[in-house]
């Protein structure tokens, strides 16, 4: 199995101010020049710095409710929701970052400026006296963003969940535990939400239940319909839940359970294997424009669609086909095409509805403005330190750049494996569990 991430000193700092204006063209057949690499990694940092901020300042000092728009279709009642919606996505996709160790010079700094704004924010959304205590448990998007938060605790345990005073701990339990009352799924994805909000408690050294762990989990493998990918349910649906859910929350709850019992391990890695062809589709769909389909519903997730790919690659996993660099330099070119497209924040730096600018036409009824936030996970490989492979090899074309170029490259083809998974029950014994304090 991978390991998770390598971790080692940084070599120096990046530029912040500049990045995020840099242009990002076809990248040529060969690219020798170290300068352009280090770049990559600024404007990455530059689009995050622009994507959390508005919403941890805001939530840091319990303003969150009071200054985020919620832009929604007419009467959809998403202020209830969207609040935790923005918290918990970002967490998500920003946890590896903040987890990171050994950085230097800006980068370091701006880190360590969003690992205490994190650290006080999951204090204001769960304390209940704060005016920007959040919707845990009352309707059932919230068991959605209860479950994104936790895969963000579980990214990041080193610096969201062990330095926390032990009554943010008790909170962040209770918070947990409150979105038991939402029933539990049992026809589509959102049985991974249940999964995942359990095996967070498991984590935290918390009893579980089953029928919201292995069962949940066992249904979703059950819906895997071959070359990679998995049904919503009891059908396909061509859309990007597969990687903006399913997937990689497999991953994330099988790794905790295989830590907690080995039995799981083979499961992990069958799931691995499926992870990492559907990584390539998702490699294969970016064009050499660096467009990518808007298919199926919730695109105004925008380049979060991609988590699944950036997950991949943050695990050191990519498939032997997929150089790291070439997905990093696809993944920039989608970033920066989405990010830059005029109308994508408001006048005040926050998200707007839309996939390629402000399309409101294109969010659905459950679509507001937290929603918007789940792009975050698009930048899972900021996880991977400045010195990986991931961030310093030359830039390389990625694959329909290479088709469209004229190269001579490999067919494609689809991967055989079994249809059904034995999962095991979890021994839950007190050795799975352990102190909060």
């Amino acid at each position: 199995m991978p390991s998770r991430r390598k971790i080692s000193k940084g070599t120096g700092s990046v530029g912040l101010s500049s990045a995020a204006d840099l242009p990002v063209p076809m990248v040529p057949e060969t690219d020798t020049p170290t300068a352009g690499r280090l770049d990559d990694r600024g404007f990455w940092l530059a689009t995050t710095n622009r994507i959390a901020r508005p919403v941890l300042e805001n939530l840091a000092r319990r303003e969150l409710i009071k200054n985020m728009p919620v832009e929604q279709q007419a009467n959809a009642g998403r202020e209830k929701y969207s609040h935790l919606e923005a918290f918990g996505r970002l967490l998500c996709g920003l946890a590896p970052w903040l987890a990171l160790n050994d950085l230097s010079g800006s980068e370091q700094t701006l880190q360590q400026e969003f690992r205490k704004l994190t650290q006080v924010s999951l204090d204001a959304a769960m304390a209940l006296r704060s005016p920007d205590f959040m919707n845990f448990c009352h309707g059932h998007q919230p068991l959605v963003d209860t479950a994104f938060l936790a895969q963000g605790l579980l990214r990041a345990l080193n610096v969201l969940w062990e330095p926390l005073e032990p009554q943010i701990k008790k909170q962040i339990i209770a918070a947990l535990k409150s979105s038991r009352k939402i029933p539990t799924p049992d026809g589509n994805n959102w049985v991974m939400f249940a999964a995942m909000i359990e095996v967070a408690l498991l984590e935290l050294g918390q009893p579980t239940l089953e029928t919201r762990l292995e069962d949940c989990l066992g249904k979703m493998l059950r819906w895997y319909v071959g070359d990679g990918a998995y049904g919503d349910g009891e059908y396909f649906h061509f859309d990007y839940y597969n990687s903006l859910v399913i997937q990689p929350m497999l991953l994330d709850v099988l790794m905790v359970l295989q830590r907690h019992d080995s039995a799981f391990a083979p499961v992990l890695n069958l799931v691995l294997q499926r992870s990492r062809r559907y990584a390539e589709i998702l490699e294969r769909f970016i064009a050499p424009d660096g467009t990518f389909p808007a298919m199926g519903r919730s695109v105004t997730y925008r380049f979060g669609s991609l988590q699944l790919l950036g997950q991949i690659a943050l695990l050191h996993a990519l498939p032997n086909r997929l150089k790291p660099a070439q997905v990093r330099c696809a993944m920039t070119a989608v970033i920066h095409k989405m990010i830059q497209a005029p109308g994508t924040f408001d006048p005040r730096g926050w998200l707007q509805i839309g996939f390629y600018g402000h399309q409101p036409a294109m969010g659905e009824s459950y679509i507001s403005t937290g929603s918007l936030y789940l792009c975050a996970a698009g930048l899972l490989p900021l996880g991977l330190p400045p010195e990986d492979e991931f961030w310093l090899a030359p830039a390389v074309q990625w694959t329909q750049q290479q088709i469209w170029s004229g190269k001579n490259v490999p067919a494609d083809h689809a991967i055989k494996d079994v249809h059904c998974v034995e999962l095991p029950a979890l021994r839950r014994t007190k050795l799975n569990y352990r102190s909060t304090a």
